[in-house]
């Protein structure tokens, strides 16, 4: 189970040290112009703050106002890093206190840690934000900057020593439940390490041969960047010559084969990445979603790239209307992508997963009621849950007579011949090419009917 520390606050005030930490007054001056320098640090403390005590995403979160996008780029940044980490920093943090501080002291020193352990961030420079962030926190706050100062003087010097030793961050039971039961122990922990190490930046070209300086071209044809920076300065990316979407979500498309001149549905469509791929690829393609303000970055791609598709806002499950083939990208927990979304852990829980089966579910018998005959449905899903993705497919053939899998050869995609599933269909782990930098958790299968 993930550290009790992350997800439940009031356990850690009774949490007790291995050693106490010295105590004094700081030594760290701070003034107005310190106070400016730590607004990315203050914008990532809002933002933290939301995600665990509001159990908000990240991505739902507006930017910060009075930062310029470097400044947003690295709150952004921080938090992420601290969420990523949150289990093993406390334990370092709980070396170095008698007992745990207050939440909101708390999370100072975790991204004080988190910059001086894994971002390897200048000590003075990380002690002298953090004591200010401290001291103009109200009162209350000033109160225990000495003790911020003090703790993050101790991880600078003993810290990485420690840090060394941590293990990655424990995924959450309702997570690691079902994939330990699906893959054993190994493939678990080499998931949890995949969550640690992060995501690299993917590309889908929208021409296949298009290239970007500094990218690698993954045998499957998406492009990764390790070190992308701010990826509306990328080369490219005001020509509309690309879009961001993760190399497992690419594949989906694949899947349905040649769709030039087809009716195509995208029929959970926001936000949009498997929309401009059907386009791409010459289909006549409607992109269904209920929500209108999710499908604005496909209008802003769109426009962008220069692509067309027909945009409908509606309840899919209410939608009529015939097709040549369906692309079902269907809600899911999206626990498939936590290498790239810390946050998750800590806003969602298993409770949600059985609503989500039914809905799932639901939708798939509604697109196969769509299909023209002989037409392809992909089925998909950014889960590492079976029964949101093998056991999805399992019950739709008992279901439906005469619906079959069409099987796919992931190696002729470009992938590995591990990642086809006993089905027919292809299940992604996160520890997957981790040579090359990961890949996200996915299921997807391709059906057809009679």
């Amino acid at each position: 189970m993930i550290y009790a520390a992350t997800l439940m606050e009031q356990e850690q005030q009774n949490r007790r040290p291995k050693r106490r930490t010295h105590s004094g007054p700081p030594d760290v001056a701070w003034d107005a112009a310190t106070d400016r320098s730590i607004a990315p640090r203050r914008a990532a403390l809002r933002m933290l703050g939301q995600v665990v005590a509001h159990k908000r995403m990240l991505s739902h979160l507006r930017p910060d106002h009075g930062l310029d996008p470097a400044e947003a780029a690295r709150a952004a940044r921080l938090a992420q890093t601290v969420l990523r980490h949150m289990g093993p920093l406390d334990q370092i943090i709980a070396h170095f206190v008698e007992r745990m501080p207050p939440p909101a002291v708390r999370m100072i020193l975790r991204l004080g840690a988190a910059e001086l352990l894994i971002a390897g961030e200048d000590a003075h420079g990380v002690v002298n934000a953090a004591v200010g962030l401290a001291k103009s926190g109200g009162q209350k706050m000033a109160r225990s900057s000495g003790l911020v100062n003090a703790v993050l003087r101790r991880i600078a010097e003993e810290g990485p020593a420690l840090w060394a030793e941590h293990s990655p961050q424990r995924l959450p039971g309702w997570i690691a439940g079902p994939v330990h039961k699906a893959v054993g122990e190994d493939r678990l922990r080499a998931i949890e390490a995949a969550h640690e190490s992060g995501a690299p930046l993917d590309l889908t070209p929208r021409d296949g041969e298009a290239d970007i300086p500094g990218a690698e071209r993954l045998p499957t044809g998406s492009l990764r960047m390790g070190d992308a920076g701010q990826v509306s300065a990328l080369p490219g990316f005001a020509e509309g010559a690309w879009w961001v979407q993760d190399a497992a979500a690419a594949l989906p498309v694949k899947l349905l084969g040649d769709v030039r001149g087809q009716r195509v549905l995208d029929m959970c469509a926001a936000p949009g990445g498997k929309t401009l791929q059907l386009a791409a690829a010459g289909a006549e393609v409607v992109a269904l979603d209920a929500s209108d303000t999710r499908l604005d970055r496909l209008r802003e791609n769109l426009a962008r790239t220069g692509l067309s598709a027909r945009i409908v806002v509606g309840d899919a499950l209410e939608h009529q209307d015939r097709y040549d083939a369906i692309l079902l990208d269907a809600p899911c927990t999206a626990t498939g992508t936590l290498r790239r979304h810390p946050d998750l852990p800590f806003v969602k829980s298993g409770r949600e997963t059985e609503a989500l089966t039914r809905l799932q579910m639901r939708l798939l018998d509604h697109a196969l009621s769509l299909l023209n005959p002989g037409g392809r449905l992909v089925f998909c899903t950014c889960s590492l849950l079976a029964v949101e993705g093998e056991f999805q497919v399992k019950a739709a053939l008992k279901r439906h007579a005469g619906l079959s899998v069409v099987s796919v050869d992931p190696v002729s995609l470009g992938g590995d011949a591990d990642w086809a599933s006993a089905e027919g269909g292809l299940r992604l782990w996160p520890d997957m090419w981790a040579e090359r930098g990961g890949i996200d958790g996915f299921y997807m299968a391709c059906l057809t009917h009679e």
